[in-house]
């Protein structure tokens, strides 16, 4: 049976190098860009016993209920403005939009568990263009219908998350260049989008920074979230680089469902490993196989993970209800993670979580994203 923590003593010390700082930059051109909030929740720095307590809520990002527009902006711009002959740029959505005018029509594809798949298709919307979106015959209509409300079209498949990425990897060798394939996660061969992709998650965690600072704060540990690992892969990267050193880098802690629980299994094993997955109401981190983008980092730089059980993710969606913060299942994972650890005397050292500690929860969807 896995254990559902594990951590690495040695990661604090790992380092890697910066992302691209124009990355920032490309997301203040989009139309409608805001930093999402930091909001401050006093009562939960007393119920982890912790100094302070925030939670980055990307319930709303450019109109959508989730953060992976970060990335799926960010990397369907770069693969565009390639195709338009501007290989090392990221483009204006609006100058892009008018040199694909004068291209034969690309169609965006990607496979999804809901999030992802939405934001490729809004973008698609956007510039244009056609979409080509596959999910599980297991998702729920509502963000099948959210996907479609895009203009995309969607395709079903009888299989969990890895059956249906290998779906659209078929697709898109069939149709051609004029398939565009944006996918959020990354295997041999495939690697170049996905890392677009975890690049532009960064701008959350340089918003994060921005936040705390104005406040005269530093992260001391940061609660992520993982499906294939993309996301804590962006947070590692983004803290395990600061040129203040190891000093100011924070714990970097990743949650995942007990039923979906590749990246902690993965960890244990030293390697790369595929699960069983089963159903969860975090949907969107029921994946099976971490990225092969993602795992270097994840192995070297991730100081703890955890799984959190589907009892105690849903009395978190509805504490921080109550606490004013929309959060799907997902997001409310990083509060069912720091309660897994906060009451573990050997967890909290192993996470160097103390009693004067500045913690962020990262909730990455709405309720609306993913409701139970």
């Amino acid at each position: 049976m896995t254990d559902n923590f594990y951590s690495n003593p040695a990661a604090r010390r790992w380092r890697t190098d910066a992302v691209d700082d124009s990355i920032l930059q490309f997301h203040r051109s989009l139309p409608d860009y805001r930093p999402s909030p930091l909001t401050e929740i006093s009562a939960l720095a007393d119920e982890l016993r912790v100094g302070r307590a925030f939670v980055k809520d990307e319930s709303f990002r450019f109109g959508l209920p989730a953060f992976k527009m970060m990335g799926a902006s960010y990397a369907v711009s770069r693969v565009l403005s390639a195709r338009v002959g501007s290989p090392d740029a990221a483009l204006p959505l609006d100058e892009l939009r008018h040199r694909l005018t004068a291209q034969a029509p690309f169609t965006l594809v990607a496979a999804t568990d809901g999030n992802h798949g939405r934001a490729v298709a809004h973008l698609a919307r956007l510039l244009g263009l056609p979409a080509r979106i596959f999910v599980s015959n297991y998702l729920s209509k509502l963000p099948w219908a959210a996907i479609e409300s895009e203009g995309a079209g969607v395709f079903g498949v009888d299989a969990p998350y890895d059956g249906v990425v290998a779906a659209a990897r078929a697709y898109v060798e069939s149709a051609g260049e004029s398939a565009l394939h944006i996918q959020d996660t990354a295997w041999p061969g495939y690697e170049q989008v996905p890392q677009l992709i975890v690049d532009g998650y960064s701008t959350i965690f340089s918003e994060a920074d921005a936040q705390l600072g104005e406040l005269g704060l530093l992260a001391d540990l940061v609660t992520v979230p993982v499906g294939v690992g993309s996301l804590a892969e962006a947070a590692i990267r983004h803290y395990r680089s600061r040129p203040d050193g190891v000093a100011a880098a924070p714990t970097v802690l990743s949650v995942e469902p007990e039923n979906a629980p590749s990246v902690i299994v993965s960890l244990q094993a030293g390697t790369l490993t595929s699960v069983p997955t089963s159903h969860t109401i975090m949907a969107g981190l029921n994946c099976g196989t971490p990225s092969s983008n993602s795992w270097p980092y994840l192995i070297d730089g991730l100081d703890a993970a955890v799984t959190v059980s589907e009892e105690d993710t849903r009395r978190a969606v509805h504490d921080l209800e109550q606490l004013g913060v929309d959060a799907g299942p997902c997001g409310a994972s990083s509060l069912a993670a720091m309660r897994a650890i906060a009451g573990d005397p050997g967890r909290r050292t192993a996470a160097s979580l103390t009693s004067d500690a500045v913690v962020v929860l990262l909730s990455t969807e709405s309720r609306s994203a993913n409701p139970i």
